[in-house]
């Protein structure tokens, strides 16, 4: 399959469908099935041995960090299964497997012919075994050694007019270390273009908190889960995207929490859980029952979530103005905030009836919420892609902000704001300043502690960078990790951007197809896993990651590479700084390249909270980062000590007769672009990925029939998008509402269509029709 006249490599997943199954959705996440599945793949992929070795090590105090979702680990001593989830199993068996692509791999298969394969079959290929080149024109990919890639990378980057003509991309999988290495890096470079995947996720989160309560990150502890009244989850799937939450929830039940979950679908994992490490939980798994989750669903229209929020806090009103002091904390208000009567009289021009119609959610729902909140203060928030993908995302947040202020729901246990990241270390990236808008301070002290002026015009984020790549005003890109192409919106226009490039430059474990959609020339740096063993001249490594919550931790692989080729994400970085500035450089590259201790003590002397960072890092669980609101400490830029209320408005979506809204999401053989499988089993999706979930009136009002084959089209900006072939599936979702998978739609995600402040792909509200197939 190709997407041009050219014949050039395929962009997309081939448009072919399989053998399509489909069950009822599942009741409950995890149990039997869950561990049964987990080790069906990693031994299919390791062997029992290997596997069975680095699963005991995954998640552990003296072990390494699963390369998949960031939320945190128990404190304590940490059992076997309690540290492991499924995805997290999947997400090992992946970068643990014995597959290696050599030599002969790269000369019996094409560039085209690996992109003529679905994602899941290039992922399954194997581990990347060697350094690889591919020349202008050529067709296969050639080895080359690391020295001479390193020159090849150092003479297109000196070559260029301008240090801003290059892009240095960053993947949540990269460590602390490397991060902070490949920043500086570019710094000294010249350009401050570090998009990274924050800016496709939780980007409007950090907005939204930097802009309210001071800091971009959580105010919670895991601990808190414990000790809660109220949780709230909002456009958030736990069971497939950070399975090890369920445990908390778990707990936070057990305790007399109760839980409101938020979302276009009732997802298994927020209507119930068998937990495996527990005799419970098996037998559960046996007999078919479960603990209960949610106490209410609010099956909420896609992007009703900001409705929802304003209705919840009309009814709390109501009630604080009957019994004033009784519902709003009026004292942590008084105290904390700043901006109150506006709220109030926004709230007040609001109608319960016109809240209710935006969101979809009837009103015996909503007032049913709102009364679990009334009389509590102990209430977590967590929100998830599905509240940070909208045009409006990040005044939903903040939306989520003024709910907290008003019962005073922050700066104490068993309370606060919880954004929930969905990829490891992805927090950990922005910390070590993997970012295109760093503050002055910073700059500052790079230019005192190192003697070169850094940068101070700001540089591109992801949608910006791919648009100068299409006008040509970037010519090399360096990818640290990921799969920028599948991860990114507007998949044609994308691959049209990667084509014009002179110079791609991936450091990567596995294939994928960034690596196959380039420019003119392309090389693939192959490097060491998690899991991986790190040895760097005798003396063994680890890295450090911090996960969702602010814990930074170690992590240290223990299994032995599939290559001697493979070096750590360090060496790669500091090789081609070394060979890019040479002896005009102000940095030591090949000190820092021999040792992540040494790394981590140039670390503590730039980013506040990492004192003593190689001292606290080998303290069993880590350390928490500082963090003002958790402890109920408040400094915002605006507004000193005061956390301001936010005034928002309700977000107007326009369909025209045949429109249909369209979130896509991740099945559950999937971590982000990574494909592990053809089901989603929760969903009860077997054997296919290419469908899209319908309202059954929707069906019939269409003209469809369930299982009927379609296009989806988009027209943004007048211009014509299109995925074919894909199947309907009948599903409880409100009405207008579809749901499909990424990444076989982001070719529908317009490249213009970002939320506003934080210039995030709306990837979870874009406005689509469905025609009939033509064959």
């Amino acid at each position: 399959m190709s997407d041009n006249e050219n014949n050039e490599p395929s962009a997309q997943n081939p448009g072919q469908l399989n053998d399509l199954k489909i069950t009822d959705p599942k009741n409950w996440a995890a149990g039997l099935p869950g561990v049964a599945s987990a080790f069906k793949d990693l031994f299919k992929e390791t062997g029992p041995l290997r596997g069975l070795k680095a699963s005991f090590k995954m998640n552990q105090k003296d072990g390494f960090d699963c390369s998949s979702c960031a939320w945190p680990d128990e404190d304590g001593d940490r059992s076997f299964i309690a540290a492991y989830c499924e995805n997290g199993a999947k997400a090992l068996a992946e970068e643990a497997t014995r597959k290696k692509l050599d030599a002969d791999f790269f000369a019996k298969n094409s560039v085209i012919d690996l992109a003529n394969l679905s994602d899941m079959e290039i992922g399954k290929k194997g581990r990347i075994a060697i350094p690889v080149y591919l020349p202008k024109n050529g067709t296969h990919y050639e080895p080359i050694n690391w020295e001479d890639a390193f020159f090849k990378v150092a003479n297109a980057l000196n070559s260029l007019d301008s240090p801003n003509e290059a892009a240095f991309y960053t993947s949540g999988r990269t460590s602390n270390e490397a991060s902070f290495m490949y920043q500086l890096f570019a710094r000294e470079f010249g350009t401050n273009n570090m998009p990274d995947c924050s800016n496709m996720c939780h980007e409007s989160s950090g907005v939204a908190l930097n802009e309210t309560i001071g800091i971009g990150k959580g105010t919670i502890t895991l601990e808190d889960f414990s000790e809660t009244d109220v949780i709230m989850l909002m456009g958030i799937n736990p069971a497939t995207n950070m399975p090890r939450m369920l445990d908390s929830l778990e707990k936070a039940k057990k305790n007399g929490a109760k839980i409101i979950a938020v979302n276009p679908l009732f997802e298994a994992g927020l209507k119930a859980f068998n937990d495996p490490q527990k005799l419970k939980g098996i037998i559960g798994s046996v007999f078919n029952f479960s603990t209960k989750l949610a106490d209410v669903f609010l099956q909420v229209k896609i992007n009703g979530d900001m409705a929802v929020l304003k209705a919840i806090e009309k009814i709390l009103y109501e009630a604080e103005k009957e019994n004033p002091g009784t519902v709003f904390d009026q004292s942590f208000i008084q105290q904390n905030t700043i901006g109150y009567d506006a709220l109030k009289s926004n709230i007040e021009n609001y109608s319960l009836n016109e809240l209710v119609e935006s969101s979809g959610v009837s009103l015996n729902d909503l007032t049913e919420a709102a009364n679990l909140m009334k009389h509590k203060k102990r209430i977590i928030i967590c929100w998830a892609m599905g509240i940070t993908q909208q045009k409006n995302g990040v005044d939903t947040i903040k939306e989520i902000v003024n709910l907290v202020l008003l019962k005073g729901s922050i700066g104490k246990p068993g309370c606060g704001l919880c954004p929930v990241r969905g990829h490891s270390n992805v927090q950990g990236n922005r910390t070590m300043m993997i970012w295109e808008k760093p503050p002055v301070w910073y700059l500052d002290k790079l230019k005192t502690v190192f003697g070169f002026d850094p940068p101070r015009e700001h540089g591109v984020d992801v949608v910006n960078c791919i648009k100068a790549m299409h006008d040509g005003k970037i010519k090399v890109f360096f990818s640290m990790g990921g799969n920028f192409l599948s991860a990114t919106p507007d998949t044609v226009y994308t691959a049209e951007a990667m084509r014009k490039l002179k110079l791609t430059i991936s450091v990567s474990t596995k294939l994928n197809r960034t690596h196959l959609v380039h420019g003119e020339e392309a090389i693939i740096f192959p490097t060491l896993a998690r899991s991986d063993k790190d040895i760097v001249e005798g003396a063994e490594q680890f890295i450090s990651c911090e996960n969702s919550m602010g814990v930074v931790q170690m992590s240290k692989g223990m299994l032995t590479p599939i290559s001697s080729e493979l070096r750590n994400e360090n060496q790669i970085i500091c090789g081609v700084a070394n060979a890019t500035l040479g002896n005009k450089s102000k940095v030591d590259w090949d000190h820092y390249a021999k040792s992540y201790d040494a790394v981590r003590d140039l670390i503590e002397n730039f980013i506040p909270g990492f004192e003593n960072y190689n001292k606290k890092v080998r303290e069993p669980g880590g350390f928490y980062l500082p963090n003002g609101p958790r402890v109920g400490k408040y400094q915002t830029k605006m507004f000193g000590d005061k956390i301001p209320f936010s005034i928002t408005n309700l977000p107007e979506t326009i369909l025209e007769a045949d429109d249909y809204m369209m979130s896509s999401v991740r099945s559950h053989d999937q971590f982000n672009t990574t494909i592990y499988g053809l089901n989603d089993r929760y969903r009860g999706i077997h054997n296919e990925r290419r469908v899209v979930f319908m309202n059954e009136k929707d069906i019939l009002d269409g003209g469809f029939v369930a299982g009927e084959k379609v296009d989806l089209f988009n027209y943004h900006d007048g211009k014509e998008r299109v995925a074919k072939l894909f199947i309907i599936v009948p599903y409880d979702i409100p009405r207008r509402c579809t749901i499909t998978y990424y990444p076989e739609t982001n070719v529908l995600v317009p490249i213009n269509s970002v939320a506003e402040k934080s210039n995030t792909p709306t990837s979870k509200l874009i406005l689509i029709k469905i025609k009939k197939h033509l064959e």
